[in-house]
């Protein structure tokens, strides 16, 4: 299957983007709605996965900080090819805003994974929305593309 990313603007595309995370977090996770759209998302930089029939299948965003969250993707596209995608733009994000790291909240049982992806954990154990995570830091210069395998 064949993914175009796209890097869009909060304000012009935010109903797409809404769209796919109320789907993904507020319905099949049950975050609350208040919670998920929060105020950074005006001043991060958003990407836009769509597929061959130019259908919104995933998104994610980058903080000016650095932070890669808001992760959702379309239940039915959720694989290594389209992560890798997805992770590959956020990251040239990253790179062109001249960030040195990254850095990630993940699930306590995604530890391991991201520690194998070339992330350290920083700081302690917190809860988010419900969930336990961790933070996980990685340096531009350690992160290889090619290990991106993430499961949501």
């Amino acid at each position: 299957m064949t993914f175009i990313v796209k890097n869009v603007d909060w304000g012009n595309e935010q109903h797409k983007l809404r769209k796919i995370r109320e789907k993904v977090f507020v319905c099949q996770w049950r975050i609350p709605w208040e919670y998920e759209f929060d105020h950074q998302d005006s001043g991060a930089f958003h990407v836009l996965v769509v597929d061959e029939n130019d259908q919104e299948v995933a998104t994610g965003r980058i903080t000016p900080q650095g932070e890669i969250g808001r992760i959702a993707v379309e239940p039915q596209y959720r694989g290594p090819e389209l992560y890798q995608a997805l992770f590959s733009a956020l990251i040239k994000i990253a790179e062109q805003i001249g960030l040195q790291d990254v850095l990630v909240h993940c699930e306590l049982e995604g530890v391991d994974y991201y520690q194998q992806q070339g992330f350290r954990p920083v700081g302690s154990v917190f809860m988010d929305a419900g969930i336990p995570r961790q933070g996980m830091q990685c340096s531009l210069s350690n992160f290889s593309l090619s290990r991106v395998e993430l499961t949501h």
